[in-house]
């Protein structure tokens, strides 16, 4: 399963989007990257408290980890694959801490780990679920500088992994190993450019992502099987974003498909379908779609001229879910009737396209130089 939950990733301040899941829940929902477990927010008014969702059996069920004392509006949490879940804290306006929490009769237990500080300038957030299901992220963002933090799954606590220069936001990891990290980055005042940080190099950083010199290029989802990338630029229209994709290591032009622009609605992908290897075409994405009018659900493949839009579940944790290998989406949802369910959307496949001869405009957006990210036949440093 790949599973990603937009409300984990750090976006820039001028992209900050919505990271409430709507629905009146305090937080947001963050999956595993394989899929077998959540955790939120609960509760209601200042009586806040984690917690965890398993996914992976017959039907899903909840376990509330309440402590002695409420948590933040601001508490971050993070679902481990054994079934822990990370709490981050942020302490006093620059200390974070972090514990691990978890089910122990009829209590919670918790695991302290440390400590990050972090400047009144500088904000720390914790970066989508490690594909490794163990370790776990952190980035402590400043106006200058970026440091990367392992948190969870080390040996002494946390500790400082990497410091990469500039001003960086969102995180996608690009592999199955938790080795490869895509961050957006902005050097001074210039344009966002997606860079590959490399964690077992001492965060040696490549660049991955650049359409045109003068624009914002960012990285929204990567599936390291099938090497699909989902990006949003305004290379096509400075000033102006636009979703498109691209394949990982290709000399193709990134496409930006018409039917993923709709008027007066943000389009957000969350979810790509696991188990097409090296096929980035026929790869089912789940989008959010976000207007005035509330949340709902698009999907959509490359292949396909069309995107279809597809009515929510009642009180779906917006911005979450994960497809099945055999391309079945699934949204969690929420409602004082049913407090932790899951719905099932079967998409049926899209029909074979005819041939075309495709003609492409003179204008070639490229994610140059892709081709150089260095994800395979790499050796750390002696």
């Amino acid at each position: 399963m790949t599973a990603c939950a937009i409300e984990t990733t750090a976006e820039d301040d001028d992209h900050d989007g919505d990271r409430s899941p709507g629905n009146g829940w305090p937080s947001g929902f963050t999956i595993t990257a394989n899929g077998a477990y959540a955790a939120r927010l609960a509760g209601a008014g200042d009586a806040l408290y984690a917690e965890r969702w398993t996914l992976d059996g017959p039907e899903p069920y909840a376990v509330p980890l309440p402590l002695g004392q409420p948590e933040e509006r601001g508490t971050q949490l993070l679902p481990l694959a054994d079934g822990r879940v990370l709490v981050a804290r942020r302490v006093d306006g620059r200390r974070n801490t972090f514990s691990l929490l978890y089910p122990t009769g009829p209590g919670t237990g918790e695991l302290q780990l440390g400590a990050v500080e972090a400047p009144g300038s500088e904000r720390l957030v914790l970066l989508p679920p490690s594909p490794d299901g163990i370790c776990a992220y952190a980035m402590c963002v400043g106006p200058e500088t970026t440091t990367l933090w392992l948190v969870a799954g080390g040996a002494f606590g946390p500790e400082q992994v990497a410091e990469v220069r500039g001003h960086c936001s969102g995180g996608v990891w690009l592999d199955r190993t938790g080795r490869m990290l895509a961050l957006d980055r902005r050097l001074g005042g210039g344009p966002v450019k997606t860079v590959a940080v490399d964690l077992e190099r001492g965060g040696e950083v490549t660049p991955l992502l650049q359409i045109t010199e003068e624009s914002d290029d960012r990285l929204l989802l990567a599936d390291p099987e099938s090497s699909l990338l989902l990006i949003r630029s305004d290379a096509p229209s400075p000033g102006h974003d636009r979703l498109g994709w691209g394949v990982l290591g290709s000399l193709l032009p990134v496409r930006f498909p018409e039917c993923l622009r709709l008027d007066d609605a943000a389009v957000t992908p969350f979810a790509v379908q696991p188990g097409q290897v090296l096929m980035p075409e026929s790869c089912a994405v789940a989008l959010r779609i976000d207007a005035a009018a509330g949340s709902w659900v698009g999907v959509w493949r490359p292949s396909a001229r069309r995107m279809r839009q597809l009515a929510a579940p009642p009180g779906w944790l917006a911005g979450a879910g994960l497809w099945t290998a055999e391309g079945v989406l699934r949204l969690p949802y929420a409602t004082p009737g049913a407090p932790c369910g899951l719905a099932s959307l079967t998409v049926p496949p899209e029909p074979a396209p005819q041939p075309v001869v495709v003609v492409e405009e003179p204008r070639v957006c490229r994610p140059v130089p892709l081709q150089q990210a260095p994800l395979t036949d790499r050796r750390p440093a002696r």
